[in-house]
């Protein structure tokens, strides 16, 4: 049954709102280049020219009540109402010049308490799909009363923004708008603008509330004992919370409430770059009928992807409903997190594989949101480079920093948490010299958080980054749990932690004056 778009003025007459998957299989293979049907039955996408989000063409319409509270800067970029108007002309006008549209209307957030209500109107079935795997979709007495929509995307990414309008810098422009309750998408056919767009505007509500907005992957216990794990790329994030013997609660976005966490989404959107049944056979097995594979290259005659190959882009990607995963929490909502692990790839070689955090410390290591990229992944880099983003996602926090870490520290106090800082970096030495922590003794780590095996152990403080570090763990050597003992060069290993506690207050320094003052001296120091 076609769909009415005419309060947009969109006057398209195939309008198609919630498709089946195979529905939208079909019309996309008939109609979308570059698509194919993998050999495991995933649909094999193409996104164009940008294959990844692009935090620079990120917009925030200035307005009032909203820009009062906003962090404005370099993540959160103000646009002026007009040239929003005129985006979202430009986005309606590229709709209308489209044989058939599609619409998604579908959920975000498992806590009715909190959900929204979101409608995605697009014109590529691919679109449709990734969000229908990413969203909560509705049943058919849901859809019935669905009503109108909290928040609106218009995705006319596949037509380009005119850079010549005022304030543009290039012919993308996704472009959130708080008092109007739309987010407008040009010149970008990369799904995962959609998705962050509705995370972002998340992350602006739920902090009004009282309410932890998070990017973290989650998962519970046997015994109901939930943890969050916080990452960023590279660090272990998805691969951890993807544990046999805990269920998945979500891989990405989540929400701490006075009655414990939710997900924000229906589907996870996992890295597919090397992927492997062997080391992640939960995500290896959720590949199939109904999973978007995005830019990911394949043999033409088989249709046997390769995910070792990066030829269009490193970030490959995954799409798919969590249900796709076996073990998991469902609905996804869970009680209070008893632990918080922070994880961080150190390629310094000087942070501890574990150490547990004040709720202090845990803020400041929450705004610092550090790890370390290493020599090769890109142009130029030829030694360990210190990457922070505060809150372990920034591109996607309207509010200040300080914000999202005072509500941490506040629930972690309230409801008992513990917080731990895991390195799944190097030991015995900076990249180059030392090695990578062993999967095995990160996954041990990890348990022994989980079961309790540290309430008994002794525990030693380090003196610059004040952490505290257990001198033993279940099945994991006790030399390496202090990083000094790995180091043959005793004096490199101190030059190189004085080198990483510089570089920590260094990017303090530009949070410090909205900070709390416990917040600031929980941070390293060079005795």
């Amino acid at each position: 049954m076609n769909f009415n778009l005419k309060r947009y003025e969109i006057n398209t007459q195939d309008v198609h709102r919630n498709l089946s998957v195979p529905e939208l299989y079909e019309i996309a293979l008939r109609l979308e280049k570059g698509t194919a049907i993998s050999n495991k039955g995933a649909l094999l996408v193409y996104s164009g020219a940008k294959t990844g989000r692009t935090p620079k063409d990120r917009r925030i319409i200035k307005n009032e009540p909203s820009m009062n509270h906003i962090d404005w800067g370099d993540i959160n970029i103000e646009l002026d109402e007009h040239t929003f108007m005129i985006n979202r002309e430009r986005a309606i006008d590229y709709i209308n010049s489209r044989d058939r549209v599609f619409v998604v209307d579908a959920f975000a957030g498992w806590d009715p308490a909190y959900r929204l209500k979101v409608r995605v109107i697009c014109t590529r079935a691919y679109h449709a799909l990734f969000m229908q795997n990413m969203l909560i979709m509705p049943s058919e007495e849901e859809l019935a009363s669905f009503g109108e929509p909290d928040y609106v995307i218009f995705n006319g990414g596949s037509f380009p923004a005119n850079r010549y309008t005022s304030t543009l810098t290039s012919t993308t422009s996704v472009d959130v708008h708080i008092e109007r309750q739309e987010i407008v998408i040009l010149g970008t056919e990369y799904a995962g603008e959609m998705k962050k767009g509705i995370f972002s505007v998340m992350n602006y509500l739920m902090p009004m509330q009282d309410v932890l907005s998070m990017h973290c992957s989650a998962n519970v216990g046997e015994k109901g004992d939930t943890t969050v794990l916080f990452g960023l790329s590279g660090t272990g994030k998805t691969t951890l919370s993807a544990d046999p013997k805990r269920k998945l609660i979500g891989d990405d976005e989540h929400c701490w409430t006075d009655d414990g966490i939710f997900n924000i989404e229906g589907g996870c959107y996992a890295k597919a770059i090397d992927l492997s049944e062997e080391n992640e056979p939960d995500i290896y097995r959720a590949i199939r009928f109904g999973t978007v594979l995005e830019n990911l290259v394949y043999n033409p005659k088989t249709r046997a992807v390769d995910y070792h190959d990066t030829s269009i882009t490193q970030n490959t990607r995954a799409s798919y409903p969590i249900n796709f995963i076996d073990n998991i929490q469902m609905p996804c909502i869970s009680g209070h997190p008893k632990n918080i692990i922070f994880l961080t790839c150190d390629a310094f070689g000087v942070l501890p594989p574990v150490s547990k955090l004040t709720p202090e410390q845990a803020s400041y290591h929450f705004i610092s949101g550090y790890t370390a990229k290493v020599a090769g992944t890109e142009m130029g880099v030829k030694e360990p480079q210190a990457t922070f983003s505060a809150c372990f996602g920034a591109a996607f926090m309207m509010h200040h920093p300080n914000r999202y870490a005072e509500l941490l520290a506040e629930k972690i106090k309230k409801h008992g948490a513990t917080a731990w800082l895991v390195n799944t970096g190097w030991t015995g030495g900076a990249y180059g010299t030392g090695s990578r922590f062993k999967l095995k003794y990160t996954r041990a780590i990890i348990d022994a958080i989980h079961s309790g095996a540290f309430d008994n152990t002794e525990w030693k403080t380090e003196p610059k980054f004040k952490l505290s570090i257990p001198i033993s763990c279940p099945d994991v050597p006790s030399e390496v749990l202090n990083p000094v003992n790995t180091w043959a060069d005793k004096k490199a290993f101190e030059d190189t932690m004085d080198k990483l506690v510089t570089l920590f207050q260094n990017n303090f320094k530009k949070f410090e004056e909205k900070v709390n003052p416990d917040i600031i001296s929980a941070g390293p120091k060079v005795p």
